[in-house]
């Protein structure tokens, strides 16, 4: 993760997205990361997601993102696929921790979700809290990570942040 504001254009999702849409279980054949972007949404109600999102599109989702088994494989595709946050009403507890140990940036702003629409652009700034949707140039809070989940994430993930940490 680089730089605390980011931008992108959003894919919106509904509520209850869960791991096997995120990642259907009949791609858990492999670990590589890239290739499990590739399929990342596959089973969701944007199911060409992997292949017309570009680098950089964020997800906006309603509640319970993440929902379902505890799998890692679902931040690791959403990472490598290049979306830089997810924002969504609520996040499923297991989904947001693993989320936070992979370096994938996860926001909750109920108020946000709300007001934005499939192909805004909006900018999160994860240090400051807000989300702003540039069609509107309104502001809604977000969710705030206190420092030491901001540096998990800046390194990249835990175990890269345990690396650091241990001077490696």
């Amino acid at each position: 993760m680089s730089g605390n504001v980011i931008r992108g254009k959003v894919w919106k999702f509904g509520d209850n997205v869960d791991t096997d849409q995120i990642i259907p279980a009949r791609y858990l054949n492999t670990s590589d990361p890239y290739e499990l972007a590739q399929h990342v949404m596959e089973d969701s109600e944007h199911p060409n997601f992997a292949k017309e999102h570009k680098k950089g599109d964020i997800i906006v989702a309603g509640r319970n993102f993440g929902s379902g088994s505890s799998r890692e494989h679902a931040p690791i595709a959403i990472k490598y696929a290049g979306v830089p946050v997810v924002i969504a009403k609520s996040f499923a507890r297991i989904f947001f921790r693993n989320a936070i140990n992979m370096g994938l940036p996860i926001v909750e702003s109920p108020e946000a979700v709300d007001k934005i629409n499939h192909g805004d652009e909006v900018e999160v700034d994860l240090e400051g809290g807000t989300i702003k949707i540039l069609r509107t140039g309104e502001v809604y809070k977000a969710t705030k990570f206190p420092k030491e989940l901001m540096d998990i994430l800046r390194a990249g993930g835990l175990m890269e942040y345990a690396k650091s940490r241990l001077g490696r």
